[in-house]
């Protein structure tokens, strides 16, 4: 019998037994790592939530959730912003100077990038949820109506960039929630800057 050592076993069993070390240490940093996400309570209850809009169209809605509150994503055409302008003479707060939002969408727009508007849609009225309406001269509006949204619920109506007509029970705009963009294509709602990369 030889009491010689085979070195090419003794480097196989090595390797092997830190191979599976380390898949164990992953196991085990795993749960630890993922407790640092915020839960879906927490992110209900006013964690930022990061939205996708790669692939919202021209014209076209979205609604995520934010603190239990539906928020919409609209992006604009360049015929949906040029009617806000004519707008102005038939709204309660043209200018949003009575209404909630931040100082960055205090504009005529009431956006940080034109072409994408961001609200909670909810009526400033009594907290219905106003129906979209984004189709020129039809609907509850009547034929001069310019698109936008309309609460069912006491009939409340506001324009492409959420503010208020005349006429309307609501006393404000709609409101326009913190917001970020952290690329071209993703938002930040719940937060007014995007985090810095490398920044805890």
């Amino acid at each position: 019998m030889s009491d010689e050592v085979d070195p090419s076993r003794r480097q196989f069993l090595t390797a092997a037994t830190m191979a599976t070390g380390a898949i164990g240490a992953v196991f085990a940093v795993a749960p630890f790592v993922a407790s640092w996400k915020p839960s879906a309570r927490a992110m209900a209850l006013g964690a930022p939530v990061e939205v996708d809009i790669s692939k919202l169209e021209a014209g076209a809605m979205m609604t995520v959730q934010w603190r239990r509150q539906p928020i919409w994503i609209v992006h604009r055409t360049k015929e949906m912003l040029d009617r806000l302008q004519v707008n102005d003479p038939r709204l309660k707060d043209p200018k949003s100077e009575n209404s909630d939002q931040p100082s960055y969408a205090r504009n005529e727009e009431r956006a940080r990038k034109p072409e994408y508007l961001v609200l909670i849609g909810t009526c400033t009225h009594l907290g219905c949820l106003p129906k979209q309406r984004f189709a020129v001269g039809v609907g509850e509006g009547g034929p001069d109506w310019p698109g936008g949204w309309f609460c069912v619920c006491h009939g409340s109506r506001f324009d492409l960039a959420g503010r208020v007509f005349d006429g309307s029970p609501a006393p404000v705009n709609l409101r326009v929630p913190p917001y970020d963009f952290i690329s071209d294509t993703r938002i930040l709602v719940g937060a007014d800057a995007a985090p810095k990369k490398g920044v805890a």
